[in-house]
């Protein structure tokens, strides 16, 4: 098992992980998606939100343009952690049925979702992406819609969320066969479901920088609970991991639901975006349980002798780069 955790892990860091980080350390990809939010207050006269996702004091230079008839009035902009977030009136009596682009978009790595509510209690919401930056208003949304943007947005969110995914990777070394680990895994799902639907139904309010800092010392936890395991002390965590599971997946719900709030819900359809969005989650979650368990199929058949403090790597690892983000985060208090 522990050869086969470090050339999973190997493979992990190499295949998906170290993507990411490169990534994220030139600033190519930003994985929060900016927001663009119509709510209709007359006929004709809408109050315009755009939230622009920033990284210190840089931000994308997107904006929304609208093909037909529209007069807009000075925009408002309010700076928050993380965000840019720039309000104005728009007066465009014939909304429907004209094209949206998204200026400077193609240029980027990000996507941007837009919602529209009206007076009449219709709403439509769209994904565009660097390949699609342009989009058709359609006279009237479908749930099918909104369920579909949400689910992926759901997908994408935990793939490129490299803590979660560490923090399951280290609960598949501690769980011990199919039983525990079905077990275990069912036991973050439920937890992190109970949170994000009481955190974005409102129903508890938690900060999300504190959530950060905890979530990645919940990894430095697990890291460190497999290196005691595997020094011959069995505590909690190798016992049942499922329980450190449900503990730390509440905790996990909360990061799930920060990301959400930052994206934003259709207020016609939350419970639908909820739905789909955690759909989404469980989904990217088991395709990379299923990758891990491939790489750990292929890793029995490979002759691979490992010295003895290889084995202890990838647990180091885990813990050393958990470490680093804990640092980082609480750094940001």
């Amino acid at each position: 098992m522990r050869r086969l955790a470090v050339i999973c892990c190997a493979a992990l860091v190499v295949g998906w992980l170290m993507p990411l980080l490169v990534a994220a350390a030139a600033f190519a990809h930003e994985v929060r998606p900016a927001y663009l939010e119509l709510r209709e207050q007359a006929p004709g006269e809408f109050a315009v939100m755009w939230k622009v996702p920033m990284r210190g004091e840089m931000r994308l230079a997107l904006r929304p343009v609208f093909s037909g008839a529209s007069k807009a009035s000075l925009p408002t902009v309010h700076i928050i952690p993380g965000a840019a977030i720039e309000t104005w009136a728009l007066n465009a009596p014939a909304l429907r049925g004209q094209m949206l682009t998204i200026a400077g978009l193609e240029a980027t790595m990000t996507d941007v979702l837009a919602h529209i509510e009206y007076l009449d209690g219709s709403a439509w919401t769209q994904r565009l992406t660097p390949s699609e930056p342009s989009t058709t208003i359609p006279v009237a949304e479908s749930a099918m819609k909104v369920a579909g943007v949400y689910l992926v947005l759901g997908i994408e969110h935990i793939l490129f969320g490299i803590d979660h995914l560490l923090f399951v990777f280290a609960l598949l070394m501690l769980a011990h066969g199919i039983r525990p680990l079905v077990k275990t895994i069912t036991a973050f799902t439920i937890a992190h479901s109970i949170t994000l639907a009481l955190a974005t139904l409102g129903l508890v309010h938690v900060p999300q920088t504190p959530v950060e800092a905890v979530i990645a010392l919940s990894i430095v936890f697990v890291a460190a609970e497999i290196i005691r395991r595997d020094q011959g002390y069995h505590g909690i965590a190798a016992q049942a991991p499922w329980f450190v599971a449900f503990g730390f997946g509440l905790l996990h719900g909360f990061g799930f639901a920060g990301a959400l709030s930052e994206t934003g819900l259709p207020t016609t359809h939350i419970p639908l975006a909820l739905l789909f969005f955690n759909l989404g989650v469980e989904i990217g979650q088991l395709l990379f349980v299923a990758a891990v368990l491939a790489l750990a199929a292929v890793a029995r058949r490979v002759p691979l002798p490992l010295p003895t403090w290889g084995q202890r790597v990838p647990a180091y690892a885990i813990g050393s780069v958990a470490m680093f983000w804990t640092v980082q985060r609480l750094a940001m208090f």
